[in-house]
């Protein structure tokens, strides 16, 4: 036997890749299961991006590349992050990686020391915690509220700050909320950075192009110049190019963050795959079109499970305003017993009972910093969305 490290006993599985994987492990023994657990478009890949890839098979551009993504990407890069977010980036502040995950931990194991402190609201992205915990540094959750849609407000912000404090992580649109920080949302936590001139913010935008309604998502980087010098700004191919496969993810920073991340990479995974970098170029500067009908589609399901979600016995949910994520509060169902006989006490103990019960996996609020809720993600068809609210009515009605 092979004894596991201390480092790796600071750390958990993800949670919402466990579910997935528990999900998909059902229904290879033949259990009728409804996985609303993943944070993947059902969308295909474009067939232009498709078309870069299988081009740059078939012209040999399949060797090695720079550590953090070849010369031309890093260019489309900073011509994406002209264009839609009025950032300047030079080639030597960006970095490229196997994927948005790769990105942040580079970025944290970096630049993070034991005895750091990280800033990260909640409820977050399953990762943030771990990867903090993994670099040595310690994690310091601020839990936010539903009647703030979710956001760090400013004086909590405030109050978390301590002499030991090196990073705040900031997600908008959030995973798994949906919350979107408004430009004054921004301006007024930028208010506070300014006095805390050692803190770096890393902004997660995987989410940027899956907004709705009137909402504008915009960066930290871009509504405060003034700490332009301290921001990570984070975004990927997967979400809104269907891309999740192909592992791209890529950042805009300081060029010495960005020398150091290199550093990690050289020592770890090498480049990302080259035939994805190739078709990364070609999404972000190919036809953006068909991100309007996509998004269209996300708003459709977004409104169709905010509604029913609503109507279901003791569940109540708010409306996000980006990504595809619905975060519902059970709390009325704590303390009381599922029709198979099981006591519900946490959310955690409510969305096992609905998978066994049901077959529709979901993930706990718990995993999320959160309770109690759950996270479902409409990241599929009307038609599986419908059956699976039908279950959940099913389940929640059966609830005494």
């Amino acid at each position: 036997m092979i004894p596991p490290s201390t480092r790796l006993a600071k750390i958990a599985p993800s949670a919402t890749v466990a579910m997935t994987q528990r999900a998909r492990a059902l229904a290879r023994d033949g259990r009728d299961i409804i996985s609303l657990s993943a944070g993947e478009p059902d969308f295909f890949t474009p067939d232009f991006v498709k078309g870069a890839a299988i081009a740059a098979i078939n012209n040999d551009q399949t060797k090695y590349t720079n550590i953090d993504g070849i010369a031309a990407l890093k260019e489309a890069i900073c011509e994406k992050f002209l264009r839609d977010n009025g950032l300047r980036y030079l080639p030597e502040q960006i970095s490229v990686a196997p994927g948005g995950k790769a990105i942040i931990f580079n970025a944290l194991i970096a630049s993070l020391n034991p005895g750091d402190e990280v800033i990260i609201p909640a409820p977050y992205w399953v990762s943030y915690p771990d990867i903090v915990r993994f670099a040595g540094a310690t994690p310091v959750i601020v839990p936010t509220c539903e009647d703030d849609n979710f956001l760090l407000q400013p004086n909590a912000l405030e109050k978390s700050i301590t002499p030991n404090t090196r990073w705040l992580i900031l997600n908008s649109p959030n995973n798994p909320t949906g919350s979107v920080y408004s430009r004054a949302a921004l301006a007024a936590l930028a208010d506070i950075l300014v006095e805390h001139p050692g803190i770096a913010v890393l902004c997660d935008y995987i989410y940027e192009h899956i907004v709705y309604d009137d909402t504008q998502s915009c960066t930290l980087a871009e509504v405060a110049p003034t700490l332009f010098e301290r921001i990570l700004t984070m975004n990927g191919a997967s979400k809104a190019y269907s891309m999740t496969g192909w592992r791209i993810g890529y950042a805009g920073g300081p060029a010495s963050l960005i020398s150091s991340m290199a550093k990690i990479m050289s020592q770890s995974t090498g480049n990302p795959c080259t035939i994805s970098q190739w078709a990364t170029i070609a999404a972000l500067r190919g036809d953006q079109g068909f991100l309007e009908s996509r998004r269209n589609s996300f708003q459709e399901r977004r409104d169709f499970v905010v509604r029913r979600i609503n109507q279901i016995n003791g569940l109540t949910c708010k409306t996000p305003k980006g990504a595809f994520y619905v975060y519902v509060s059970c709390k009325q169902h704590m303390g009381k017993t599922t029709a198979s006989g099981v006591t519900i006490t946490s959310d955690e103990n409510f969305v096992e009972a609905l998978l066994e019960d049901q077959g529709v996996a979901v993930v706990h609020g718990g995993a999320f910093g959160l309770t109690p809720y759950f996270r479902i993600s409409y990241a599929a068809c009307l038609e599986t969305l419908e059956r699976a609210c039908k279950r959940i009515e099913k389940f929640c009605n059966a609830i005494a």
